[in-house]
């Protein structure tokens, strides 16, 4: 009998499409933000994504011990918020923004101890970026969502922390799965103090359903897949394309435009990101964001 020809994607295609999935599936949700509110979507999509892995994981909550408890509940809120503070700036900030400030979370932490030049050069290249993005005047770009931005960085740089000790205590897909559900423990009540849930219909439901898909199932299951090849370094420069993949997306998709000076601060972020990446000593995949 002839054996099946298997196809599979080589990682590099892997995480670019995974990139553009995470991008789409924003936009898509900044698209449901004046039906639904930014908190149903953000419960609606982590909801509708923790009863996609329960399905295919089918994990054994019963089975954990207290140890692994203490590791997978701040992983999963970590998770949790950090999504919900995205889709507060979201509403608030153009994508291509919103995503490049919310890098300085996991930048952040890849600057932690520097001691080296070439390391406070990506410092340098970052407060430039953040300096180009501040409204001086006092007019323009929304500072509070600016903050939210911020705030989902720092969530995005502790859940990168977690998610290596979830790893390391929670075999499998196990530790996604189940902090996949403590996620939504934060951002449900808002979700249904916000009323978005009273308006929900099939269609509605259905576009949650490809949020999830785009920005969590598809994505995730991408990264892993590359990660299985791909150097975690080259990866993680890769995914310092995810603010210019967020600003062309909302400029497609949204039709959001960015000034020459967001756009170059963007591209500031962006190279730190890369350079940080490229000369640190042991980087860490930046999996997982909004």
């Amino acid at each position: 009998m002839k054996e099946t020809a298997r196809v599979s994607l080589p990682a590099l295609p892997s995480v670019l499409l995974a990139i553009l999935s995470v991008q789409g599936g924003a936009a898509l949700a900044k698209g449901l933000f004046p039906l639904l509110g930014a908190a149903t979507t953000t419960s609606l999509r982590i909801g509708l994504s923790a009863v996609v892995l329960g399905l295919v994981v089918r994990p054994r909550l019963g089975q954990l011990r207290p140890a692994q408890w203490r590791a997978v509940v701040p992983y999963g809120l970590a998770l949790g918020l950090m999504n919900f503070l995205f889709y507060l700036a979201l509403a608030r900030v153009p994508l291509g923004l919103a995503v490049t400030v919310e890098f300085i979370g996991p930048l952040g932490l890849a600057l932690v101890g520097a001691r080296r030049w070439l390391e406070f050069v990506w410092v340098g290249l970052a407060a430039a970026g953040i300096g180009l993005l501040t409204p001086w005047s006092g007019r323009g770009l929304d500072l509070g969502g600016l903050a939210l931005a911020l705030a989902a960085g720092g969530c995005w740089a502790a859940y990168i922390v977690l998610s290596r000790r979830t790893a390391a205590v929670v075999p499998g897909q196990q530790g996604v799965a189940i902090g996949m559900l403590v996620a939504l423990l934060p951002v449900l009540p808002f979700g249904l103090a916000s009323g978005g849930f009273q308006v929900l219909t099939p269609h509605l439901l259905l576009l949650g359903g490809l949020l999830a898909l785009f920005s969590s199932v598809l994505p995730f299951s991408l990264e892993l897949h590359a990660l299985k090849t791909m150097p975690t370094r080259t990866f993680s420069i890769l995914m310092s394309l995810e603010p210019v993949a967020a600003a062309l997306s909302g400029w497609l998709v949204l039709h959001e435009q960015l000034t020459l000076g967001q756009w170059l601060a963007v591209g500031c972020i962006v190279a730190a990101s890369a350079g940080a990446t490229l000369t640190a000593r042991h980087p860490a995949p930046a999996v997982g964001g909004e």
